[in-house]
């Protein structure tokens, strides 16, 4: 055995070294692939407490770092057009069972605020810790509030007339961490007509992340006209007269 190692000692060393190559080629990958969930942000925007149209709209931080919400865009796309608005100011009230969280802690419990270290309670803008989650209202009343910015009559859940809304894509904007570009996630909603309401689908089953270099760079122009502009609401929808 020790005459065939002696005898075949120079192979053996060349696979050793191979073999240790690939080991340290793996376990490199492991350590990147580590490093870069750790540095990648996680942002999910679900609905809380119901599933029908009442839902509250809840964003949740499952980042390994704390992100700062800068804006909260909603998107409602109807059959003349698109609504777009600001939400980021906006009325907010946490009350005790809003989320799936009655058997935790107290203390755990108490973490889990809305607003924390923010001043102005009125507005969703500011730090929200890794794990912590906030929502924005539910998204009936998202829905009415661009209905009516936008002058559309409605009639309980519905408008009157023949419009028909078709989703609502609620869209964040978010710095993370130390890092200087923005990041953003989105999520868009079905609205399918139930002829006294809408259901409330998701479109997509996971909350899509905007984090690829193009789509940050898009995120920092709009961020820039929205300051520039002191952007609230857009719009390309059409009022039509009741004579057309």
């Amino acid at each position: 055995m020790f005459e065939w190692i002696s005898q075949h000692k120079d192979v053996l060393s060349v696979f050793t070294s191979i073999g240790t190559l690939i080991i340290w080629l793996v376990y490199a990958q492991l350590l990147y692939l580590g490093f870069r969930r750790q540095r990648r942000p996680r942002i999910i925007i679900n609905r809380g407490k119901r599933k029908d149209i009442d839902a509250l709209c809840i964003i949740s931080n499952m980042s390994a770092e704390s992100i700062f919400v800068e804006y909260i865009i909603a998107e409602l796309e109807t059959s003349r057009g698109t609504i777009t608005m600001d939400v980021t100011d906006f009325e907010q009230e946490y009350e005790e069972g809003d989320e799936e969280g009655e058997g935790e802690p107290e203390e755990r419990r108490e973490r889990r605020t809305l607003n924390p270290g923010r001043v102005d309670e009125n507005t969703r803008q500011g730090p929200l810790e890794s794990g912590d989650f906030l929502h924005i209202g539910s998204f009936s009343d998202v829905i009415k509030r661009l209905a009516r910015d936008e002058g559309i009559e409605m009639v309980g859940y519905r408008p009157a007339g023949d419009l028909k809304f078709y989703r609502l894509t609620i869209r964040l904007i978010t710095i993370y961490g130390p890092e200087d570009m923005p990041v953003g996630a989105e999520r868009g909603f079905n609205l399918e007509d139930n002829d006294h309401s809408y259901a409330l689908i998701p479109a997509t089953w996971d909350t899509q992340r905007l984090a690829s270099r193009r789509q940050r760079r898009q995120l920092r122009k709009m961020v820039q006209r929205f300051n520039a502009t002191n952007f609230s609401s857009a719009s390309s929808f059409r009022c039509i007269d009741n004579d057309e």
